[in-house]
């Protein structure tokens, strides 16, 4: 399965919080793309209702957050509170960066699909979104 099988799927990649640093979030981005699924970067500095609504807005499969800061636990909670408050906990949660081990059954039993760790590679990450996320076409 290549490009074609993640044709119209639409993932937001997102920086929450104060975490400044996304140039791991644009590789993402980028490999997303060039396995061919639209990808929306909302860019630094977001808060978690910027970033559910730009989810709902560009009817996006899946949310891809980035976090650094250590505010992971607040951070992906707040998204899947927002998530289900607006009646769109069927867009995926998943996300990535430096994030305790300790902290990934947590996360998942919020409602995160999956939580990637330093060492990740990208072809990790696009084989799980194109495993994971539910194609529109």
């Amino acid at each position: 399965m290549g490009e074609a099988a993640l044709a119209g799927v639409r993932v937001v990649i997102a920086k929450a919080g104060l975490d400044g640093h996304d140039r791991g979030a644009k590789i993402v981005a980028r490999a997303l793309r060039d396995a061919g699924v639209e990808v929306i970067y909302t860019g630094l500095h977001q808060t978690p209702e910027q970033i559910v609504r730009a989810a709902i807005q560009e009817d996006a499969a899946a949310i891809g957050l980035s976090i650094l800061s250590g505010a992971h636990m607040t951070l992906f909670a707040r998204v899947l509170d927002l998530l289900r408050e607006q009646q769109a906990e069927d867009i995926v949660v998943f996300g990535g960066g430096i994030i305790p081990d300790a902290d990934i059954p947590e996360l998942e039993r919020l409602g995160v699909a999956k939580v990637f760790t330093p060492g990740a590679t990208m072809e990790e990450i696009v084989d799980w979104v194109r495993s994971a996320i539910p194609t529109t076409v």
